[in-house]
């Protein structure tokens, strides 16, 4: 599976607002424990391990 780079967020400020208002009355240290959540939860729905490969690398500035 090819990884998609580009903008494919629906409405992406309205998900990034949300994910804002998520953390505003977290500690530093409850949002960093969110965010590592939300990408354990979301690398299981992708599920392809050559993809997350691909997106660490990505996310890494190794692609």
């Amino acid at each position: 599976m090819e990884l998609n780079t580009e903008p494919n967020i629906a409405d992406p400020d309205g998900f990034y607002q949300e994910l804002i208002d998520s953390q505003r009355d977290m500690t530093e240290e409850q949002a960093e424990l969110m965010n590592a959540k939300l990408i354990l939860i979301l690398a299981n729905q992708i599920g392809d391990r050559a993809t997350l490969q691909r997106a660490i690398r990505a996310a890494g500035g190794k692609l």
